[in-house]
């Protein structure tokens, strides 16, 4: 099941966004070259291992180019794949197919690779209770498929934007002058606008963790750039109260020891802000 995010107004508005983008009014070394009448078939050719992300996606993006473009599948999103497979195989006029290779090419690309890197880490912590999370540290108009890639990836998705959750950062709370009123504020707000979210709190101190429990009225608290040590004595002290996320300076090389100081989640702006490309590429098949 697709997260709510994943509508098909929204996949539609980003493929029509992207190759106006790519497109724009015609792709003219396409149309000067061959001729429109032609027809062929495409592979994409796979020349990295990793897991394969965007398969869905690219599906559709051929058909809005040209609804003749017939695919035929030879891999899936979420599945493995190794140097010399083969995704799937386009059939159809040659001008549609390669209008919309880059388009594909870069999604199907940069989504493997988030998706790769996500499962990695998630097999790390497996034996934890944590759940890895993305951000909205994400690629501008690029998010979607980004989160998509999270999700086939087998992480979690935090919010997807600014509107639908209320997360109270650092900065909220040092402008509103403080947790309880930031905390105090933002209630009244859901409450005078009949908005129903969720409301998460940033900490950075075992003291603002207590100021949080003595507030309550919150679902998460954020355990921002805490060491370990701290990280176990807040969820001691949180107790399965609010659930817990812990956030801020994670890597591959300390996201076990996170993990094993407890907390439900685990967020990580590098899942999408770095990660290198899978090798793909789309090769006409003789």
């Amino acid at each position: 099941m697709r997260p709510s995010y994943l509508s098909e107004s929204a996949i539609e508005q980003f493929i029509q966004s992207a190759l106006m983008e790519d497109i724009g009014p015609g792709d003219y070394s396409s149309l000067a070259a061959i001729s429109k009448e032609a027809m062929g078939t495409a592979r994409l050719w796979i020349k990295d291992r990793g897991v394969l992300a965007g398969m869905e996606l690219a599906e559709l993006i051929f058909k809005a180019v040209d609804p003749r473009l017939e695919l035929v599948f030879f891999k899936k999103d979420g599945d493995l794949v190794v140097p010399g497979d083969f995704g799937f195989e386009v059939t159809g006029p040659v001008v549609s197919i390669l209008s919309a290779e880059r388009v594909v090419l870069n999604c199907l690309q940069r989504m493997s690779a988030i998706a790769t890197k996500t499962q990695g880490l998630s097999q790390l912590i497996a034996h934890t209770r944590a759940t890895l999370l993305d951000t909205r540290k994400t690629t501008p108009n690029f998010r979607l498929p980004e989160k998509w890639a999270v999700f086939i990836g087998g992480g979690q998705n935090h919010r997807f934007a600014l509107y639908d959750r209320v997360m109270l950062k650092d900065n909220h709370i040092d402008f509103a002058g403080g947790i309880a009123k930031a905390v105090s504020r933002a209630q009244a707000y859901l409450k005078e606008n009949n908005l129903s979210l969720q409301i998460e709190v940033e900490t950075r101190s075992l003291a603002e963790v207590e100021e949080v429990l003595k507030i309550g009225g919150v679902d998460y608290i954020l355990l921002d750039n805490m060491d370990p040590a701290t990280l176990r004595a807040a969820v001691k002290r949180i107790d399965g109260q609010i659930k817990t996320e812990a956030s801020g300076g994670i890597t591959a090389e300390n996201l076990v020891e996170i993990a094993e100081c407890g907390v439900d989640f685990i967020s990580m702006g590098a899942l999408t802000h770095s990660v290198s490309s899978l090798d793909l590429s789309l090769k006409a098949s003789q």
